[in-house]
């Protein structure tokens, strides 16, 4: 079966002067891969006939679909419309659909409609008009020369319902698409290049229809498994069977799939043992306490924190002796053992974490440079201690403590089991 490619390009100024943060394309991205179409380009263009003019062009040799999102507002700015009437050699007409849809919008909400607003029913003579539900500004679907362009409005909302609801069941009417199914094995705790050498052989064995690929973020390595094929049953039996020879490799960095995050994972851990968890925070400043209450119920599991950022509230919160600090000092064993022992026993928690460290990016001594973190669990049964050396970077560094330190946290639930 042929593949079917897609290009996605976005329109907007403010995305290229970073006005906005794109998430267009990245969502619009996954759904094709759910349905098997493959994404083979994504480009940022800003409000220029020229620039428009040309990465069509260039799509148009590379892509099957064309999606575009932005520059379909009714102002002299947005000139999508305009644009794609000249690339398809075409004129603007008033849609009466569109214009019925758009003079509804208005009066459902007691509004008169303006003939600035009339306009957003302008449609080039050779698009299929899409309605726009959640908006005024309407898809467009125009196919030429074998390829499909979808034009879309920029705003993320409308955007979305309008691909999910209208485009996306278009483009399977439309296309034989083939089956694509992926599967993400998350592990923590082991470096991409280790991992890698660790499961050469059997990504070496892998069938030519299953790929593999790497991805790192934050002391965490995803490994993810594509499969393409027509049987989507068959596809997704293949692909377990690849994880379950690949586990026995890696079993002990692995603490989830494709959904899992390792916060869920942890809090999933806690509420099946019917434990409480808090947490001392030096260097993360809260950090950790941010990603542990970010999922709603987290207060089955969470009972509370202290970010104890000077030795002062490490004594009088945490119960840290002063010989201690001044034996070793903040960023040691010693401390953050205290620290995670010391707010167990003070906020009444059944386990205890802690992160002492000099994030960056100044502060550091030849003796302890910047990156030197320790990272505590303390249950009633044991408490247990790991010393991380990360890198000059401030935010990666509590970032990438976060990730160790609840991993460390899941590793002794487990054990505790």
């Amino acid at each position: 079966m042929k593949p079917i490619l897609a290009e996605i390009i976005t329109i907007g100024d403010e995305i290229l002067f970073g006005q906005i943060t794109d998430t267009n394309t990245q969502w619009i991205g996954a759904e094709l891969t759910k349905i098997g179409i493959r994404t083979v380009r994504k480009s940022s263009v800003g409000d220029q006939r020229e620039a428009i003019l040309t990465i069509l062009q260039e799509a148009t040799q590379r892509a099957d679909l064309v999606i575009l999102t932005g520059g379909l507002g009714p102002t002299k700015d947005d000139i999508t419309k305009v644009t794609l009437c000249e690339f398809f050699n075409t004129s603007l007409r008033r849609n009466p659909d569109a214009l019925a849809f758009v003079t509804g919008f208005f009066e459902r909400r007691g509004r008169p409609i303006t003939e600035i607003n009339a306009r957003q029913a302008d449609l080039p003579l050779n698009a299929t008009y899409v309605p726009n539900d959640w908006g005024t500004a309407p898809g467009m679907w125009f196919y030429e020369n074998d390829t499909v362009y979808v034009s879309l409005p920029g705003v993320p909302f409308e955007m979305k319902n309008l691909m999910q609801y209208r485009i996306i069941p278009m483009v399977q009417k439309h296309f034989e698409t083939p089956v694509i199914v992926h599967k993400m094995i998350k592990t923590v705790g082991i470096g991409e290049s280790f991992l890698a050498e660790t499961i050469a052989d059997w990504e070496n064995s892998l069938p030519n229809h299953i790929k593999l690929a790497y991805l790192p973020n934050f002391g965490q390595v995803r490994l993810r498994l594509t499969g393409t094929g027509t049987d989507s049953v068959r596809l997704r039996q293949e692909i377990e069977e690849q994880v379950d020879a690949v586990m026995p490799l890696i079993q002990p960095y692995v603490f989830g799939y494709d959904d899992d995050e390792l916060e869920t994972v942890v809090a999933k851990l806690l509420s099946g043992k019917s434990w409480m968890l808090a947490t001392a925070e030096s260097c993360t400043g809260g950090f950790v306490a941010s990603q542990l209450t970010k999922y709603a119920g987290s207060s089955k599991y969470y009972v509370g924190g202290v970010v104890s950022y000077s030795n002062t509230v490490k004594v009088s919160q945490l119960g840290v002796r002063p010989e201690t600090l001044a034996q070793f000092g903040a960023v040691s064993e010693q401390t953050v053992r205290e620290m995670a022992e010391g707010v167990r026993k003070a906020l009444g928690a059944h386990v205890g974490i802690s992160t002492s460290g000099i994030a960056g990016p100044d502060g550091g001594t030849p003796e302890k440079p910047v990156g030197t973190i320790w990272i505590a669990c303390s249950t009633e049964k044991q408490t247990v201690a790991r010393l991380l050396k990360l890198g000059p970077y401030r935010e990666q560094n509590i970032q990438q403590t976060s990730v160790y330190v609840l991993n460390l946290l899941r590793q002794t639930l487990l054990d505790e089991q």
